[in-house]
């Protein structure tokens, strides 16, 4: 799916929920673990220092060579960790569990810190355990003196288990929380981008053409000031759609009277005897044309009102489709044979009736077949053809005229629309055939193609809702 506002908001917060709860998770496990090494620290260094002390107050007259090989159990019976005693130069003297040779050197930073004078603490692995260690040096004294090293060493598999046991917890409450966060995350996104999606669902609607569609604020809030601007948008629109069909509508009535009065009078004195001044003759008949022509384009008007006001009631019944063919196809028969151009008419021998206004049907036909004539050369081929496909019957008037341009084919539709082409023009009869269409419950499809023709396909369905 292609990015969105929720995909972005839930991301960036949950990426946020994430990155610190890594950070709070490694800060705790951190946390813990130091907490349970300086409280073993803690507990061998007091046993160490009980030990030191012992050896003070009681045997630091004594080498120490002769307390390891007479007094041993000095050493051990405060502690039950390892206990390794070293001289000066790192070498072990004794190792309660005999883990090393007296002949080995240890220089661990315990053991450093411990020849300072200082306590030192060391963690790290040797050979005899799997686990890590732990090792607390202190230095044995004689007069001020360092003379060696008392070191106390112990396991870290318990406490490590018990921290990794801390840590599996603190990473499923991690898991909770991301969880969690991540539901009240798309809660909150939603609380954004539905009233955006409605918003943008209303607006795609309104371009469409359903002005009269609403956008309901949720929130008093951004959103809801553009939800509150797109209704303004369309009250707007429609009070300015309603005066431009106001004003097509009186002009057309207006334009009617003049325009039967030109006709009526060009008739009249092409009756006189005018047969001495031709070009007299001929300019009658060219107003009486004109007028004609200028007569349907004032009746597109009318229509096209009463189109977009919602006036336009159908008078349905059911219809012969096959038979209204025939009859629209003799009827422009003569103005293709002028023009030299074929025309073709195949329809399926089983048709069903359907349920329309058989003029309205005859409206559509008339205009599309009037089209394919003006735009398709002399000796040129038009076919209308009819099937049954499913649900719908299904009308197809096709030539192989001039075509249309790519650019031009998803606006043709569109009132007032003008081509680029030199040959096309900007009436109203393709958007009117549109309606009626949709009033049908069907559609109307154009495929062109520039220098091979054109292609229109209009489906009427078989079930409509009988609305008078």
């Amino acid at each position: 799916m292609k990015s969105s506002i929720r995909k972005r908001l839930v991301g960036n917060f949950m990426l946020v929920i994430i990155i610190t709860v890594v950070i709070l998770e490694v800060l705790l496990f951190n946390g813990v673990r130091h907490y349970y090494y300086k409280g073993t620290e803690e507990i061998l260094f007091n046993q160490l220092l009980s030990t030191a002390d012992i050896y003070s107050r009681y045997f630091s007259t004594t080498d120490l060579g002769n307390i390891i090989i007479d007094d041993m159990d000095v050493f051990l019976h405060h502690t039950n960790a390892q206990v390794q005693i070293l001289d000066l130069d790192g070498k072990v003297l004794m190792d309660s569990i005999g883990a090393s040779h007296p002949s080995n050197r240890i220089e661990t930073s315990d053991i450093l810190e411990a020849m300072d004078g200082r306590k030192g603490t060391w963690i790290g692995n040797v050979g005899y355990d799997t686990s890590s260690v732990m090792a607390v040096s202190y230095p044995l004294t004689l007069e001020d003196k360092v003379v060696g090293i008392l070191r106390f060493v112990t396991s870290l598999k318990k406490t490590n288990s018990i921290i990794n046991n801390i840590g599996k917890v603190l990473l499923a409450f991690g898991l909770v929380v991301i969880s969690i966060s991540g539901g009240v995350g798309l809660l909150l996104a939603n609380t954004i981008v539905r009233p955006l999606e409605d918003v943008t669902e209303v607006a795609d609607k309104m371009a469409r053409g359903q002005l009269k569609i609403r956008s309901r604020k949720r929130f008093n809030d951004e959103i809801g000031k553009l939800s509150d601007t797109l209704n303004y948008m369309a009250e707007e629109l429609i009070r300015k759609e309603q005066l431009k069909n106001d004003f097509i509508s009186s002009v057309s009535h207006e334009l009617r009277t003049p325009l039967t009065s030109i006709k009526g009078w060009a008739i009249t004195l092409q009756g006189e005897e005018l047969n001495e001044n031709p070009l007299l003759l001929d300019g009658l008949e060219i107003i009486e044309q004109e007028s004609d022509r200028l007569g349907d384009m004032v009746d597109e008007l009318l229509d096209f009102s009463k189109f977009v006001s919602g006036r336009i009631v159908l008078d349905r019944d059911e219809i012969d489709m096959r038979e209204i063919v025939n009859r629209i196809s003799r009827q422009v028969q003569p103005k293709a044979d002028e023009a030299n151009i074929t025309l073709e008419v195949l329809q399926d021998a089983d048709m069903p009736n359907v349920f329309a206004d058989a003029n309205r049907v005859k409206q559509v036909l008339i205009n599309l077949l009037d089209n394919a004539l003006k735009f398709t050369p002399n000796g040129g081929e038009v076919l209308i053809k009819t099937l049954y496909e499913k649900d719908y019957v299904i009308i197809e008037v096709e030539d192989n005229g001039y075509g249309i341009a790519e650019e031009d084919l998803p606006h043709i539709k569109e009132r007032f629309y003008k081509g680029k082409d030199s040959r096309s023009n900007s009436g109203l009869g393709l958007s009117i055939c549109d309606e009626i269409m949709n009033l049908h419950g069907g559609s109307m499809r154009i495929e062109s193609e520039p220098n091979r023709g054109t292609r229109v396909i209009v489906s009427f369905p078989l079930e409509v809702v009988q609305d008078g």
